[in-house]
Formats: structure tokens, C-alpha cells, sequence
């Protein structure tokens, strides 16, 4: 896909989990696409949790790092089944088909979340649609996360070789004043970048965004979130969000090259 849309590049960056990358990897060579190892982590800051973390970069084989993520592959596949045991409850209270783990599971490799029980929800008829099963039945029937610590996720990210990067910040909160106080901490535990090209903010947030990665010196990435069941196969970003060029992909490399002259390797 990544080919046929004319990419040069994509990062796979899964939530917890850096189990398809190698395979990604020679795909991408088969089809002469560059691809960066990559993982998304849900960390918490203060009062504020599930915000984004990108590793860009990343040794992807660390068995340190690898052991951390089974932590969070085991809670996740353990929060799925809660959650799933509480949406029946509901569904049972409203007279309707339960859904069941083993179809949801049968959605997800490794990485279960909550789309992959919305699909369910919507193929069996108990949701119109992914927003419709997330706001009757996922968001009601949450059950909390385990997260990396913020200032923790940025350490392991930075030393495992990569490049910390806060994905959607305006996903965070909207409230620019507070949105830069946040940004200005997390730029002091060692932050390296922020995705100001995504889906999830406005062209004016976009500058934003820019104007706050220039003050700190933050590498400027783009991400389109792409998860492969949108009903919009477009992967790359473009529009009033983009486009995104392969010159971000360089100024990273070039911070990554920065990096390690600093630290002598």
C-alpha cells in the first residue's frame, strides 16, 4: 500500500509492542520502502494518562526492553477480557448477544485494544459503528491501563538508540497555555521531538506545534495513525495537515547522528 500511494518511507509503530517490525523490514525491501523500527507507548504525566510516546529508531531486539513490553502485552491481553466480561454485563441488561473473547482475539495479533472489540461490537449488530460501540459501550465499560511513567518512557526510548517523540500532542488537552507548560516539561526530561503534521489537529494547531518545536530545538515528525481498517486507506498525510516530506525523515536522522557523536559512538 505504502508503495502503490508512492511513500519512500513508513515507521511501524504499534501500541507496546515491536512484534510485526522485522517482518515490515523485509517487506519494505521487497517493495524498495525505507522502514524506521519504531513503538508507541502509553505513558502518564501528573494527572494526565494515555498520552502517546514514539520511539522512532529504535533497537527493537533490546532484551530489556522487550522483557517491559511483555509486562504490558500480558495487562493488556488481562484489561481486554475485563473489559469485555463488562460490556456483556451491559449487553446482557439490554437483552442483546454477548460478544466473545475468542472473536476478539481472533481481530488482534499480539496487540489487543479496544478497536478490535468495537469491530466485534459492530459486526455483530450491537454497534452502528466504531464511534457508536466506543461511546456506548468501550468509554462506559473502561478499565484502566498500565502505563510508563513519562520521564521512565523517554529514558528507555533514549537508551535503547531512539528518538522520544510526543505523538498528537493536542490529544492531550487543547488548552495551548497548558499545552505548552506540559511540552516545556516534558522537553527538560529529554524529549526529542513533536508530531506536528497528524489528523488529529488543525492547520492553526499545526503551526502551533511548529512554532513550539523551534523555541526548544524538537525535531518535527508526521504521523497519518494510520491502523489499517480505516474506511480512508490513505496512508501518508496531506491537505492542511501536510504534506508530509521525506525531509523530516532526514532531520531525524541527522538529530540521531547528533546523538550519538555526543555520546562517542
Amino acid at each position: 500500500m505504502a508503495a502503490d500511494q508512492g511513500l519512500m518511507a513508513i515507521a511501524l509503530a504499534d501500541h507496546d509492542t515491536v512484534s510485526g517490525i522485522d517482518e515490515c523490514i523485509s517487506s519494505g525491501e521487497q517493495h524498495r520502502i525505507e522502514v524506521i523500527p519504531a513503538v508507541e507507548l502509553s505513558v502518564e504525566y501528573g494527572g494526565y494518562r494515555d498520552i502517546h510516546l514514539l520511539g522512532y529508531f529504535i533497537d527493537h531486539r533490546d532484551t530489556s526492553f522487550l522483557e517491559k513490553l511483555e509486562q504490558f502485552r500480558v495487562r493488556r491481553m488481562q484489561r481486554g477480557a475485563e473489559i469485555i466480561d463488562r460490556i456483556n454485563g451491559k449487553l446482557r441488561q439490554e437483552g442483546k448477544p454477548c460478544i466473545s473473547y475468542a472473536d476478539v482475539i481472533s481481530q488482534s495479533v499480539e496487540a489487543l485494544g479496544r478497536p478490535h472489540i468495537a469491530r466485534v461490537l459492530v459486526a455483530q449488530g450491537c454497534a452502528s459503528s466504531m464511534e457508536d460501540a466506543f461511546d456506548r459501550y468501550l468509554i462506559p465499560c473502561d478499565v484502566p491501563k498500565l502505563y510508563f511513567p513519562l520521564h521512565e518512557a523517554i529514558s528507555e526510548i533514549r537508551r535503547i538508540g531512539g528518538l522520544a517523540v510526543l505523538a498528537h500532542p493536542t490529544s492531550i488537552t487543547r488548552d495551548r497555555s497548558l499545552l505548552r507548560l506540559l511540552l516545556t516539561a516534558f522537553a527538560g526530561f529529554g524529549l526529542d521531538g513533536l508530531e506536528a503534521y497528524n489528523t488529529l489537529c488543525s492547520a492553526d494547531e499545526r503551526d502551533f506545534l511548529l512554532g513550539i518545536a523551534r523555541h526548544y530545538r524538537l525535531a518535527v515528525t508526521g504521523g497519518s495513525d494510520f491502523h489499517g481498517n480505516e474506511d480512508d486507506d490513505r496512508m501518508g498525510i496531506d491537505g492542511n495537515r501536510g504534506p508530509i516530506t521525506y525531509e523530516l525523515v532526514q532531520n531525524l536522522k541527522e538529530r540521531l547522528n547528533e546523538r550519538r557523536a555526543d555520546m562517542g559512538t
